[in-house]
């Protein structure tokens, strides 16, 4: 049997198990919003969410346990995406299945423009569920304000990585020690009380890694990575069919391997927790009816067009680790799952697996359905005037083999809201089947006939209704 056919299979046996999922948490949705009681605790998953920070795709060897239990026990999605790369955003999508677009969060300095009355965490808590936050939650998110929807939290702002100030359940001090730990012990300690509280849970797991500075726990400071040579997007040469900022992109093939050196060593301590957590799961004999989803909450460029962050529309900012393991829900066996999906999806997905119907829109779709998109809209702002070296505000259309990306003269104001003009200021097109290193920019040079040719007047209108969408 050919790899294809492998993966056509895998696939195949994850859309019948989680169609008969759906089938199974469809039948108590409508009764359980329509009456406030829930269906009975023993029918309901518990939910562990685990959303790390900046970490890319390509960075396997750092978790060998979560890969254990979640790819080789769960689902592996090799299409897995964020719709803004940038963490407020991004996460603010992740709680209320929504784009950036229509959740209001459109850069890091705003997080109460989300609404939270939309979030997955209210649903689970009217619906009465034990709710636990655990690290950090939206940026510029004040640290003396308790997160809405959450019973018990450690919530840590600033995000550091040692000796940290901590909402610690509405006391704010600073706790000793290394932030992963800390929110790994919380975290623990919120899962012992299923021993005696037999309502399910939701605990959502935020850890600093793989963020800068990526300051490895002291055990790992000095550990060996396997060494990583670049890929062709790194040693790119002729930028000139790149938009500005990346022509002034100056990242050395150095920069990224250090960088990825303390990526891998900060995400060893996240590694150690994820096996904590199953081994607790273990213990208390909730393993199997626990949903386990875990993604980055953005990728991170390892100097790609020499460019070395996130906020870009290339492809190792937008894609991340996206993985899913539900035993009871017949996703416990080790597949693979090539479908475009998102960060978007994952509160449609919490919700139909708990059996509740939302009552305010959502963008995403669950992953325990059929669904399949043939593209994705991802989207970026940038916060303040345009500056020098900055990415203007983009969108993109993203499919497997093609991406468009506009830049437009917009950008947020100081209340968070979007100001600007609107013109296109640049435009990409990348043919990802032949360019996965997305080095030759199609448009630059192109002729209106080359146009037409790659179907960009259908892609610019769709990209436009996708904005509004």
């Amino acid at each position: 049997m050919s790899e294809h056919e492998q993966s056509q299979v895998s696939r195949r046996g994850f859309l019948a198990s989680s169609a008969a999922v759906a089938a199974a948490v469809a039948v108590p949705a409508a009764a359980e919003l329509a009456t406030g009681t829930p269906a009975a605790a023993a029918t309901r998953p518990n939910i562990l969410l685990i959303i790390t920070d900046d970490q890319p795709k390509r960075t396997d060897w750092a978790t060998p346990k979560t890969i254990s239990w979640l790819v080789d026990q769960g689902v592996k999605f090799t299409n897995g995406h964020v719709t803004t790369p940038l963490c407020a955003p991004s996460r603010s999508s992740v709680f209320s299945g929504r784009y950036a677009h229509n959740h209001g969060v459109r850069d890091n300095g705003h997080p109460y423009k989300l609404d939270q009355y939309t979030t997955v965490q209210r649903y689970l808590k009217q619906a009465g569920y034990r709710t636990g936050l655990f690290g950090k939650y939206l940026n510029a998110w004040n640290v003396n304000d308790n997160p809405p929807h959450f019973e018990e939290w450690v919530l840590e702002d600033p995000v550091v990585y040692n000796d940290g100030t901590y909402n610690d359940n509405g006391t704010v001090h600073t706790i000793s020690g290394y932030s992963t730990t800390i929110i790994k012990n919380k975290t623990l300690a919120f899962l012992d009380k299923a021993a005696t509280d037999t309502r399910p849970w939701f605990a959502v797991v935020t850890p600093k890694a793989s963020h800068e500075p990526n300051t490895p726990e002291t055990q790992y400071a000095n550990t060996v990575t396997p060494d990583w040579n670049g890929r062709p997007s790194v040693f790119e040469t002729d930028k000139s069919d790149k938009p500005d900022y990346i022509q002034s992109a100056d990242a050395t093939l150095s920069d990224a391997q250090a960088l990825r050196q303390r990526q891998l060593r900060t995400l060893l301590s996240v590694d150690d927790a994820v096996q904590q957590f199953k081994d607790k799961l273990v213990s208390l004999g909730q393993l199997d009816n626990t949903l386990v989803i875990y993604l980055g909450d953005n990728g991170y460029t390892w100097a790609d067009h020499g460019w070395q962050k996130k906020s870009v529309p290339y492809l190792p900012s937008i894609e991340v680790p996206f993985y899913l393991s539900w035993p009871a829900g017949g996703l416990g066996a080790g597949t693979t799952d090539n479908r475009i999906v998102a960060n978007i999806d994952i509160a449609p997905t919490i919700l139909q697996a708990a059996g509740i119907t939302p009552n305010t829109p959502q963008d995403g779709k669950s992953l325990l359905g059929t669904y399949s998109r043939d593209h994705l809209l991802t989207e970026w702002w940038e916060a303040g005037v345009h500056q020098t070296g900055s990415p203007h505000t983009w969108s993109s259309y993203v499919a497997k083999d093609k991406q468009y990306t506009e830049y437009y003269k917009l950008h947020t104001d100081t209340n968070g809201n979007e100001v600007g003009t609107g013109e296109v200021a640049f435009r990409e097109y990348y043919d990802l089947t032949n360019d996965p290193y997305q080095l030759t920019n199609k448009l630059y040079g192109a002729t209106s006939a080359d146009e037409q040719a790659l179907g960009i007047p259908a892609l610019r209108d769709q990209l436009a209704a996708d904005r509004v969408s």
